[in-house]
């Protein structure tokens, strides 16, 4: 489970506007890209580093329909990995990418990390903070927490961890990677089972 991140802890502003958020992605003088996209960012060596090697391995991501409907699930390319599973109770009826796009919609957080799972075998499974996040945290679905902090402020907006109400804290263990950007941090926590 991983995104960008405030400090205060949000994903977007409440109008989903990601503001400052990515900046990061381009302030820099090293480009780099996920394997298998065109799509390239210009970020610091430590960025690059950390991104290039953390997601390397990412053979399927898990998002929710709001992201799919606010990145048009981006033009049927997935932003990292090869498939994306999109958990929505109804699929899109006039997507033009339907027919050609790597994209699975699947009811429920459950059932789509399973289908991710099987996709991806021995390979990693990225699940998207927020809404679909917070519920495959809460249903213990989550093995690591990836949080690339960025020093901005939102005051309010869309939640990192949108889990609710919790019987308990949910633990996380010491960030295994922590590693300084150019108005990015990239921490990386275990969960705890």
């Amino acid at each position: 489970m991983g995104a960008v991140v405030s400090l205060d802890g949000f994903i977007a502003e409440d109008n989903d506007d990601v503001g400052p958020l990515f900046d990061w992605y381009g302030n820099g003088d090293v480009t780099w890209s996920f394997l298998g996209t065109d799509d390239e960012a210009r970020s610091t060596q430590a960025s690059a580093d950390f991104m290039r090697s953390h997601y390397r391995n990412v053979a399927a991501v898990v998002i929710g329909r709001r992201l799919f409907d606010l990145t048009n699930g981006w033009n049927g390319k997935p932003a990292a990995g090869e498939h994306v599973f999109v958990v929505t109770h109804q699929p899109p009826t006039d997507w033009e990418h339907a027919d050609t796009a790597p994209f699975t919609f699947v009811d429920g957080v459950e059932k789509a990390i399973a289908a991710a799972r099987e996709f991806a075998g021995d390979r990693d499974v990225d699940v998207a903070a927020g809404q679909i996040g917070g519920q495959a945290l809460k249903l213990g679905l989550i093995d690591q927490v990836v949080v690339n902090q960025v020093p901005v402020v939102f005051g309010s907006g869309r939640p990192f961890f949108a889990t609710g109400t919790l019987a308990e804290p949910l633990r996380l263990e010491n960030p295994t990677t922590i590693v300084p950007g150019d108005r990015v941090t990239h921490l990386v926590y275990d969960v705890s089972h």
